[in-house]
């Protein structure tokens, strides 16, 4: 514990008590020799009458002393402090240190005494005050705190106050903005607001204005700007030499342990700020008024305790806060919502937001010691417009070009300048908002020109299928689809095992972005669909949030899967609609997910016990996949299809392209053979015997898996581990009476 310093009265106290017991001639200094300095040279006695006879308290504790033994007449000697005595001090001390206090004051010392163990001292002091020592500690309290204030309002009528002097006590407890001004950046735009702020400022009633906005907007930025019009003095004359004070009510409340310490503290302010009769109170988060120093169903909370000054006019307030803690806060107290006036504050456009990051750049070029460019500033904005969705303008921005300045200034300079540009601030943004580069690269055109060639590589006889994904994300990265809809919504249709879920995986190693996948058939049940948003309040799971809002929010920029979509409960394509529509998606604790960056995938095997019959009767030409297509219709309702960017209809599985996929899975095999140093050749015999077990309509390249699983990978185990390809060489796959079969061939 750091070094405690003592305030003047508590060392004369201490002073006191020790001489005290000198001359009673003891040895050890005790809480009770404290004690009767505390009934002779304080005020402690005028308290204790309010509950028992300070003349009994008195009489009995030096009876108590008189038991003591003494010391030797002629002896010299300096007393010793009790064990009880220095439990005492340190108690004190300890309160201090966890407390906002910042000296051991009396108070402390007699709150020590009173948690004393086999003290007579507290024994003798709690049978004269009962039952009531919160009450009576709660008075000591307010007694010297009085008489702190009233050396405060010593010094509030110097006329002239010498530097180096002590501050008013309030003063300690507030910031006064007209000190800091110059060291937060300029306001720059909100005229109107701040002219309104004014306007209501010099109302003769109800002078009070209220900032509400969202976080980041700029609520307290306007407060700094209505402060430096006043240091200029570019106000009407009613403002001028006002100095504003903020209240932080957090400070006030830490370290009050008694009922009337916050309120004294709050009093003793506010009595302050009048006396200097242009005082404006800043309440930043001003809801927490509602209920702060409320003591049980009491109540007077900081919010009553306002309404006086509020009514009286002597001192103007300023509150801000957000709409949600608003209506949740500070509407229920319909006597402050009557005495502040409510001024929006609305969140800049793109445009606005822009002019502001120019007029704060020369601030932040000279803090980082780089230059940035006026198409670096445009971006930035722009960017974290579209991509950060759960923050606002214009802090999001300028925290974007903060972030910037501050990486290119651990970069070396090239040609003796350091430029923040486009690229540095798309680098911020993919690195601190989760957002990978693939989504917010303008210029990638490269990457999605060979897009379709890349996938058409990996899956096979899907083309239609492929076109129709690739224009969907082509379109949305032209800016040619709804910005406030995911870049895609795809519902993909067609039998199992001819690379729907495939195309998913594909797509998003293509894009750089991540796949995040969620299996339908586990939400069949209505209970389950509550898993993805979020459980309601009082139900088993409302900590856990939602599965689906929790992985946009960590991966806002992905690939998302809802495979098998026909088997969830119906109830969820309630919340898809929502998705599909405005890309929001609220969790139970109204969090919102943003599904701006997200292209949505949705594949269905609906209506798979007709597809075999597409090809009797009439319609011989119609494909599995097309009549699968017409359940679907029947399946989903019209307002979800209708949402949808498309409905792709994926091919049934032909020979051709079976014959592909099957080399595509011996690649893959080939590919785990070459770390073991083993070549495989298969002989055409081998090839179409694999192809003839594994082309199945049904079950599509699903088959081929575990044709290849069953009749290929045990005869290359069973050599690996215990044959001739434990230390590599060349497998030739070959048939024999109609069975695969492997010889190892050395190189």
């Amino acid at each position: 514990m750091p070094k405690i310093q003592y305030t003047e009265r508590a060392e004369t106290l201490l002073q006191q008590t020790v001489e005290n017991c000198k001359s009673y001639r003891h040895e050890f200094v005790t809480p009770e020799h404290m004690l009767e300095c505390i009934l002779k040279h304080t005020d402690l006695p005028a308290l204790i009458e309010l509950f028992a006879s300070p003349t009994q308290l008195k009489k009995k504790v030096k009876e108590h002393l008189r038991t003591f033994d003494k010391m030797p007449e002629n002896r010299e000697y300096q007393p010793e402090l009790s064990a009880q005595m220095a439990q005492l001090i340190e108690r004190a001390c300890q309160k201090v240190f966890y407390s906002s206090a910042e000296q051991v004051d009396i108070p402390h010392l007699i709150h020590a005494m009173l948690e004393l163990e086999d003290s007579w001292a507290a024994y003798l002091l709690k049978e004269a005050i009962g039952d009531n020592e919160e009450i009576f500690m709660s008075d000591i309290i307010l007694w010297y705190e009085n008489e702190l204030q009233d050396e405060g309002d010593d010094v509030l009528d110097e006329s002239v106050e010498e530097e180096g002097e002590s501050q008013a006590a309030w003063k300690k407890l507030v910031t006064c903005m007209n000190d800091l001004v110059d060291s937060h950046n300029p306001l720059i735009g909100r005229e109107n607001e701040l002219e309104r702020t004014i306007q209501v400022l010099c109302r003769r009633e109800k002078n009070n204005p209220l900032h509400v906005g969202e976080p980041g907007v700029g609520k307290t930025a306007l407060v700094y700007g209505l402060v430096r019009r006043i240091v200029d003095g570019q106000v009407p004359n009613r403002l001028k030499d006002s100095r504003v004070y903020q209240l932080d009510l957090g400070s006030l409340l830490a370290g009050t342990q008694y009922r009337g310490d916050f309120e004294n503290r709050l009093k003793m302010i506010l009595e302050g700020i009048r006396h200097e009769q242009r005082g404006i109170v800043y309440l930043d988060e001003i809801h927490n008024i509602v209920g702060a120093g409320a003591i049980g169903e009491s109540s007077m909370d900081a919010g009553n305790m306002l309404k006086p000054y509020l009514e009286q006019g002597d001192i103007r307030f300023i509150g801000s806060t957000t709409y949600e803690e608003y209506n949740k806060y500070f509407s229920r107290s319909k006597g402050l919502v009557r005495r502040f006036q409510q001024i929006d504050i609305l969140e800049p456009s793109v445009s606005e937001t822009v002019e502001i990051l120019k007029q704060l750049r020369p601030k932040y070029e000279e803090f980082h010691g780089v230059v940035y460019e006026d198409a670096a500033l445009t971006w930035a904005v722009e960017a974290s417009a579209k991509h950060i969705s759960d923050r606002f303008l214009p802090d999001k921005a300028i925290d974007l070009i903060d972030e910037a300045g501050a990486a290119m200034e651990i970069r070396k300079a090239e040609n003796g300048t350091k430029v923040v540009d486009k690229q540095l601030i798309t680098e911020i943004l993919a690195k601190t908002c989760k957002v990978e580069a693939m989504a917010v690269k303008e210029d990638d055109s490269e990457r999605l020109s060979t897009l379709q060639a890349h996938l058409s590589a990996q899956i096979y006889g899907q083309d239609e299928a492929i076109r129709q994904v690739v224009e969907a994300v082509q379109m949305s990265k032209a800016g040619l689809t709804d910005d406030d809809k995911p870049l895609a919504s795809l519902l993909f249709v067609g039998p199992t095992g001819v690379g729907k879920t495939e195309v998913a995986r594909v797509l998003a190693r293509e894009l750089g972005i991540e796949l995040v996948r969620f299996d339908m058939s586990e939400y069949t049940e209505k209970h389950a669909v509550a898993k993805l948003i979020g459980s309601p309040a009082g139900y088993v799971g409302y900590e856990d949030g939602g599965l689906l809002t929790d992985a946009i929010r960590k991966t806002p920029n992905c690939v998302l899967l809802l495979d098998e979509i026909e088997k969830a409960h119906s109830d969820i394509y309630n919340i898809l609609l929502q998705v599909m529509d405005y890309a929001r998606l609220t969790d139970n604790k109204g969090r919102k997910a943003d599904f701006r960056n997200v292209v949505l995938l949705m594949t269905s095997n609906a209506g798979a016990q007709y597809a075999a019959q597409a090809s009797i009767g009439f319609s011989g030409h119609v494909s599995r996949g097309e009549a699968m297509l017409r359940q679907v219709k029947k399946t989903f309702k019209p307002e979800f299809l209708n949402r949808l960017s498309g409905t792709v209809v994926f091919n049934d599985m032909d020979r051709h392209m079976a014959t592909l996929i099957l080399h595509k899975k011996l690649n893959q095999l080939q590919e785990k053979l070459t770390t073991k140093k083993v070549e495989m050749e298969l002989s055409e015999d081998a090839f179409e015997q694999l192809l003839k077990e594994g082309f199945t309509r049904e079950y599509g390249a699903r088959e081929m898996d575990r044709v290849i699983a069953q009749r290929l990978k045990p005869l290359l185990m069973r050599q690996l581990l215990f044959g001739e390809l434990k230390n590599g060489g060349k497998a030739l796959v070959t048939i024999e009476n109609g069975q695969l079969q492997v010889t190892v061939k050395h190189v």
